[in-house]
């Protein structure tokens, strides 16, 4: 059934596909009851419903969180959402390489800004029924010296909401963002963060697991730095990993677009990149598992490398959402 709906949705443009998707969500949201899940998965101190969840940029203004629940996602991350609303970069900014069961996207954070994301989700925060996530970020206009401020805004607005945070200083897609990885910005950027997320602690009475996303480009000792820096500056796990800019062994037509590239050929660096931090960090640090998992195998994989939760996008897109129950089915085994 998918696949002929995808036929029809992949004859619209990329980004009015997806609009479209997601206003069907919408309706089979309004209609369809949660599922009920008989464990959970204890996590940074919060219960997921099941390891698989869906990963920021699908719903970044939570238009559709109960459709997607209803699907049998176990959480689902939000976002990426920035103080202010913005526009993002100029259309065309989302590409299909069906070929390489991939996608080029350069959106540059288009979001309805968090004060909107957040007075929606809390209308409907109680029905969805899964934990959800909160990626937030800059917007394009702050330079990186004061981005931590638009980091505070978004966690000031989403604390209340959020059952985890996730901090994207990974996206290509922002002028000078993955700066912040660098050793020096990140520790003073994470530290700060960190005691905000305290004085929030107290302010509402609830610790929020607060997770930091990275990106696969960075060499082994960035990496290496990077997880350090998190580590000591109080960050509760990583998110591994955002989008790639780098362009290997691709077939489609659309592989020069500049962006982030996801789906299948970002697996393989995802995996080597979950297994080095597990490395790095050893037993009991989460990871979440994000890039190119497209099939159960590939989840049990990323399992084995070191991953405590997994997240899929550009597969659900490709295989609609019967690849959820057949991820969860492996799992299951």
């Amino acid at each position: 059934m998918y696949y002929l709906i995808r036929q029809a949705l992949f004859f619209l443009g990329p980004e009015v596909a997806h609009e479209v998707v997601l206003k069907l969500l919408q309706f089979y949201g309004s209609l369809a009851r949660g599922r009920n899940t008989s464990e959970t998965i204890q996590v940074a101190g919060v219960s997921f419903n099941n390891r698989l969840g869906l990963a920021a940029g699908f719903d970044k203004n939570a238009v559709a969180a109960k459709g997607l629940a209803a699907l049998g996602f176990g959480f689902l991350e939000i976002g990426t959402v920035t103080p202010l609303k913005q526009e993002g970069n100029p259309r065309p900014r989302l590409f299909r390489l069906e070929h390489d069961q991939a996608l080029v996207n350069r959106m540059g954070f288009n979001n309805d800004g968090i004060d909107t994301v957040v007075r929606r989700l809390s209308l409907c925060r109680e029905k969805v029924g899964v934990p959800i996530g909160i990626n937030v970020g800059k917007n394009k206009s702050t330079t990186n010296e004061l981005a931590v401020e638009d980091y505070r805004i978004c966690l000031d607005r989403a604390y209340p909401l959020a059952d985890y945070l996730t901090i994207n200083i990974s996206s290509p897609n922002t002028p000078d963002l993955r700066k912040l990885q660098g050793i020096h910005e990140s520790e003073k950027f994470l530290v700060a963060l960190n005691m905000h997320r305290d004085t929030l602690t107290e302010r509402c009475g609830r610790r929020v697991p607060m997770f930091v996303k990275l990106a696969p480009d960075l060499s082994g000792k960035e990496l290496k730095n990077l997880v350090t820096v998190s580590q000591d500056s109080g960050i509760d796990g990583i998110v591994a990993t955002n989008t790639t800019v780098s362009r290997n062994n691709l077939v489609s037509r659309w592989q020069s677009e500049t962006g982030g590239l996801s789906g299948v050929p970002l697996f393989e660096k995802t995996l080597e990149t979950v297994s080095a931090i597990r490395d790095l960090v050893g037993r009991g640090y989460p990871i979440i598992g994000v890039g190119g998992i497209s099939t159960p195998q590939d989840a049990r994989e990323m399992l084995a490398a070191g991953a405590d939760l997994l997240q899929i996008y550009t597969s659900f897109i490709y295989q609609g959402p019967a690849i959820i129950d057949l991820i969860k089915k492996e799992l299951s085994q």
